[in-house]
């Protein structure tokens, strides 16, 4: 790895998940050696996994609500995670990196602590009682057909106010 010495794990459970339409800065990352897969893993306490506005995933740090969540864990270079927390929004406050737990998902046993991005705290948890806390276990294949690529969206689409404007009123789409 590029950066060896320097290295996060990550928990990834959406978009930038193999096929899914992230993916591809991962694969970049791979290529430039700064980041190695690690295998699937399952989240250890269950955490709930919800699907906003454009088909985003979003995990909740809510621990115990939810499902175990299904993912893969990489490990990630300082230079590749500049680039994964550039992609996530943290510092518009659309994600935040956060501390979790994992194991290997054939082999439950030895707990992996890791980090994944989770929906910032300011709206997180009013998602999913605005998603009637139903979560889910996996954002498989099915559901990454409805995620729209940031290139794809509107011109001049902020996420982050239409997730306000969604919480704010009644409107049951999403």
């Amino acid at each position: 790895m590029a950066e060896a010495t320097t290295q996060v794990l990550i928990f990834t459970y959406g978009t930038l998940k193999q096929g899914r339409g992230n993916h591809h800065l991962i694969q970049d990352l791979i290529l430039q050696q700064d980041a190695i897969f690690l295998g699937f893993h399952v989240t250890h306490q269950p955490h709930p996994l919800v699907i906003g506005l454009h088909g985003i995933p979003y995990l909740i740090n809510l621990l115990g609500h939810g499902h175990q969540v299904k993912g893969e864990l990489y490990s990630v270079s300082t230079r590749g995670l500049v680039r994964l927390d550039e992609l996530e929004g943290i510092s518009i406050g659309h994600y935040e990196r956060l501390p979790i737990e994992l194991y290997e998902e054939r082999k439950e046993g030895v707990l992996v602590a890791a980090e994944a991005y989770f929906a910032h705290r300011s709206f997180g948890e009013r998602l999913w009682e605005r998603k009637g806390k139903v979560g889910l276990t996996e954002f498989g294949e099915e559901e990454g057909k409805g995620y729209v690529r940031m290139e794809d969206r509107p011109h001049g689409c902020d996420v982050l106010h239409d997730i306000t404007s969604f919480l704010s009123n009644n409107s049951e789409e999403l």
